[in-house]
This record gives structure tokens, C-alpha cells and sequence, in this order.
């Protein structure tokens, strides 16, 4: 099994004029983000627009960015849905197209109770045993919240490794499970209480500077690593001027390594939020193409 840990980058998903999945444009940034500090990518999560993606063009996604990296990167698919079979079912697909894990968000808009939550996770991971999973918490989308002491007993099954913990209050170590930032904000706190990452979306930016942050910290230099952290906070604050990936999209526009076009009910950024976003980069030393 490949380590589920260091930088890894909640992948945008390029979209071509007619508002279709652009492959070429995904080969070009998968490589370009494993070239620039990612330890691996996570294909078709929030940041890739899942909830607009059919299983097809999600796993052929999948498909195209195996065949353009290789087999040693690391692939995580986002299969988690608010339907238990619908989530068993693609997470078995992801695991047939070459993924190396799955990212299994807690049941949104059903509102299960935490019985609910227990048999949606127990489910989904017994439907494929040999594919580690990485459960997703964050009750900001999702309303519910996995608290420390559930996500920890789900940790207990084999193939539940990782949690990518989108709750900044109940942020910290829990046994038997990889704790991954699931915000950019608290990527330098999981390094600092020695968690294994972050899922991340400034990476797309900042990818480098982030692998840079994680070596540190991996070196015991904390200190380091926090300067790092504190240089490119306005990048954190620009690609949460709005609804992500909606400021990401047009970070990544203005790089010139992918349009800036969106699934509805998304829409781009407005031009007061393209400024802020251009700040942040402006003050975090980042070069945007002319």
C-alpha cells in the first residue's frame, strides 16, 4: 500500500468550452502539480467538482490521469456519496480503474444519526477490503460532524486509514488513523502535532512552498516550517474568498494552467472577488501570467 501522507492536492477538474471534462487539460496539470511539490492527488473531490461529475467522466478522469502519471503516483478517487450502494458501487469502479484509495465523505443531506454514520462507512468498506479509504469530515458541507471518538473506532477496520479532518475544532491526533488537514489553514497544525498531511488546494499555487513546509517539519525544523506556513497564508486566503474551487479556478486561470470555466450551479468569480484573489497572490510572491 502507498504511504497516504505529505502534500496532496484536492485536483481541479478542467472543463472545455462546451462544458465538457477537458482531458488534455488534466494531463497538463496532474503532471504539473506532481512536478510542484504534491505527493500525490486526489481526483474528483470538492475541489474537482464531484457533485457535477457523472461515474463515468469521474472514472475515466481517473483513467486519464493514471495513464499520464504512471503507476507510482499516488491516486486518491472521491467516491463518497449520500447514498451507501451508490457509494459501494464507485468506490468499486475507482478500485478497477487503478486507484489507490477512495475519499468517502460523511452522508450528506440525509442527516443520518451516528448508528447511520457507523454502517455508511462499515458499508462502503467492506464493499472493496482490499482499497484503503480515506474518510472525509466536514460538517460544513455535509452538516454532520464524525466526532474524534467515532472516526476512531471506524479507524479500527483494516482498510479505514486516513481521515481528512475538515473540523478545525476537533483538529488533532487520532489513534489508528492518519489525520490529514482537510483546510489549508491547519495544514502547519496537523505538521506540528506530527499528523500525516494535508489534502490541500493552495498546492495547485503554492505546491512547492508546501512540500518545502512538510520536509521541514518532517526535519523536526517547526520553526521553519511556520515562516513558510506565515509566507504564504494570503494564498490561503485567496482561494477562500468564495465557495471553492470557484476562487481556484480563477487562481489557476490567472497562472494560465487551466480555464476558468465551472459546472452550474458554480459560477465564476466577480471581478471585486478576482481582485482579492490576485492580491493574495500579489502578497504571497506568486507570479500571475500577463
Amino acid at each position: 500500500m502507498k504511504e497516504i501522507k505529505g502534500v496532496l492536492t484536492a485536483m481541479a477538474t478542467p472543463f472545455d468550452e462546451s462544458g465538457r471534462v477537458d482531458h488534455d487539460a488534466a494531463r497538463r496539470l496532474a503532471v504539473y502539480l506532481l512536478e510542484h511539490g504534491s505527493h500525490g492527488l486526489v481526483i474528483a473531490g470538492t475541489s474537482g467538482e464531484c457533485p457535477t461529475l457523472t461515474d463515468g467522466e469521474e472514472i475515466e478522469l481517473l483513467q486519464t490521469v493514471r495513464a499520464e502519471v504512471g503507476d507510482e503516483a499516488l491516486l486518491i478517487c472521491g467516491t463518497g456519496t449520500n447514498d451507501t450502494r451508490h457509494s459501494c458501487e464507485l468506490t468499486k469502479m475507482a478500485a478497477e480503474a487503478g486507484a489507490d484509495a477512495s475519499l468517502v465523505v460523511c452522508p450528506y443531506y440525509n442527516k443520518p444519526n451516528e448508528a447511520g454514520i457507523r454502517a455508511h462507512f462499515e458499508t462502503v468498506a467492506a464493499a472493496v477490503p482490499e482499497l484503503p479509504m480515506v474518510m472525509y469530515n466536514i460538517p460544513s458541507r455535509v452538516i454532520i460532524n464524525a466526532d474524534p471518538k467515532l472516526l476512531g473506532e471506524l479507524g479500527q477496520i483494516d482498510n479505514i486509514v486516513a481521515v481528512k479532518q475538515a473540523n478545525d475544532d476537533e483538529l488533532g491526533p487520532i489513534e489508528g488513523l492518519t489525520v490529514l488537514a482537510g483546510n489549508d489553514n491547519v495544514f502547519l497544525r496537523v505538521l506540528e502535532f506530527g499528523g500525516g498531511g494535508g489534502i490541500l488546494v493552495s498546492a495547485h499555487i503554492v505546491g512547492d512552498r508546501m512540500r518545502e513546509m512538510w520536509e521541514a517539519a518532517q526535519a523536526g525544523d517547526i520553526e521553519r516550517a511556520r515562516q513558510i506556513d506565515a509566507e504564504i497564508t494570503p494564498v490561503y486566503e485567496a482561494t477562500s474568498v468564495t465557495t471553492n474551487p470557484i476562487p481556484l479556478k480563477a487562481a489557476l486561470e490567472m497562472l494560465g494552467l487551466c480555464e476558468d470555466r465551472l459546472r452550474l450551479p458554480l459560477v465564476s468569480a466577480d471581478a471585486e472577488q478576482r481582485a482579492a484573489i490576485k492580491a493574495g497572490l500579489d502578497a504571497a510572491g506568486v507570479a500571475v501570467a500577463s
